[in-house]
């Protein structure tokens, strides 16, 4: 009896919020690897003679690389576990990070950024895996708020970063600089995670008593990919992120050529106002992480809680885009831009602790397909805005007239989407 006691009086450890230190330290790795490129853009293009046409493929591809590897790098995590998966896929965006610092023309930098997506791919979907295991239902929205806090501010930072990097080094070597963190956090990550907590030599019985059970996070299991395939709320997932992602592309595509052409700002002034949706963007994660589990609480359902959550967010940003046109003065309009960001990622924690939960021990495969979905329409964003531009030259409001209307279409979504019910049975 007084054994008993003892194991019960020990405090739980902490191995957990290591796990998503990681996590964060990766996101910001990412974002750098990710963002640089265009702050670099305008040294590669002169220094490569590219065209307009060719850096904007080589910017593009990245994307649709992205897209298609999301749903492979997710399942690969299911099947053999986060770490090993985790470690090679950095590794290997890494060195292209790297490599695309030793590009000659427009096809090898194009190839290389293409590799260098395809990397990227399971990134996300593999560390949704990682919280899934580790993390106790109650923390997941938190820790997925501090993940896209950390994407989201490095990326706002990432070109003041690399503006300071490039007065002092080439671009070349500034691409072979960061290659070297994603090496570094490679090596750190794969000497110390271990994909089951049980392995772990400084987690002790109380801290597991907290965590899923090794059923519930167990790796190697086949794939239902018919009740993916099947589930009604898992397609309304993924078509409400592709609303989400269309709206949040604009943010690092056509911003600042909006801003210098509609607005009149300078390259600076407009450099520092883009920030502002990204930065608003983090904010709103930590925002929504936390009003989740309370709103849970006191309606006693985390379904109705995250559609609420998710709901307010989708109308927030799709009024605050419309109301952004009519506002003349650019400080002011881009303080509503913001404001639009943050409503934009208000709803990541609701997405991603969702596929946590409806996926469980196959969550990877389950973001993996959401985050797929999510970046095609973040894909087509830009393309789509750039034939609205063709066709009505310098009409940008209709632009944000059609992201103010998908960005409703992301909210109709959440009035039927059910982001907790497992697609299997919870005891297994």
């Amino acid at each position: 009896m007084q054994e008993t006691h003892h194991l019960t009086s020990v405090r739980p450890t902490r191995v957990r919020y290591v796990t998503t230190a990681y996590a964060m330290v990766l996101a910001i790795v990412m974002y750098l690897d990710r963002v640089c490129i265009s702050q670099a853009a305008p040294a590669m293009t002169h220094d490569l003679g590219l065209t307009r046409v060719e850096m904007g493929w080589a910017l593009s591809v990245f994307a649709w690389a992205y897209a298609l590897f999301e749903v492979p790098g997710g399942w690969l995590g299911d099947r053999i576990g986060p770490r090993r998966v985790l470690m090679r896929i950095v590794l290997w965006w890494s060195f292209f990070t790297a490599a695309t610092g030793w590009v000659w023309n427009a096809a090898s930098l194009i190839a290389t950024r293409a590799l260098f997506g395809a990397g990227e791919a399971g990134c996300f979907p593999n560390l949704t895996r990682v919280f899934t295991t580790w993390l106790p239902v109650g923390e997941r929205e938190r820790a997925q708020g501090l993940l896209w806090l950390s994407a989201r501010w490095s990326g706002a930072f990432t070109p003041l970063i690399v503006a300071s990097v490039l007065d002092l080094i080439t671009w070349r070597q500034t691409f072979e600089i960061f290659g070297l963190l994603g090496l570094a956090w490679a090596v750190a990550f794969y000497w110390w995670y271990r994909d089951d907590p049980r392995t772990h030599p400084s987690v002790n019985e109380a801290e597991l008593a907290l965590l899923p059970t090794r059923e519930q996070s167990a790796v190697g299991a086949k794939i239902p990919w018919r009740r993916i395939v099947g589930s009604v709320s898992m397609w309304l997932l993924c078509i409400q992120y592709a609303c989400l992602s269309y709206g949040w592309y604009f943010y690092i595509t056509w911003l600042p050529t909006y801003l210098r052409e509609a607005r009149g700002t300078s390259v600076k002034f407009g450099a520092l106002l883009a920030s502002l949706p990204l930065l608003l963007g983090g904010v709103g994660c930590m925002v929504g992480a936390q009003l989740i589990p309370r709103a849970a609480r006191a309606l006693g359902s985390i379904v109705l809680a995250r559609r609420i959550v998710a709901i307010v967010g989708f109308v927030g940003a799709s009024g605050c885009i419309f109301a952004f046109t009519q506002i003349a003065d650019p400080v002011r309009a881009m303080l509503l831009l913001g404001l639009a960001g943050f409503f934009n990622d208000f709803v990541m924690p609701a997405c991603w602790a969702g596929c946590m939960d409806i996926g469980g021990r196959f969550s990877g495969t389950v973001s993996g397909t959401m985050n797929m979905v999510g970046n095609i329409g973040g894909a087509l964003s830009p393309l789509i805005i750039g034939y609205i531009l063709t066709s009505n030259p310098g009409n940008w409001a209709l632009t944000f007239y059609v992201s103010s209307a998908i960005y409703l279409m992301g909210g109709v979504c959440w009035l039927f989407i059910d982001a907790h019910t497992p697609l299997e049975p919870r005891a297994l």
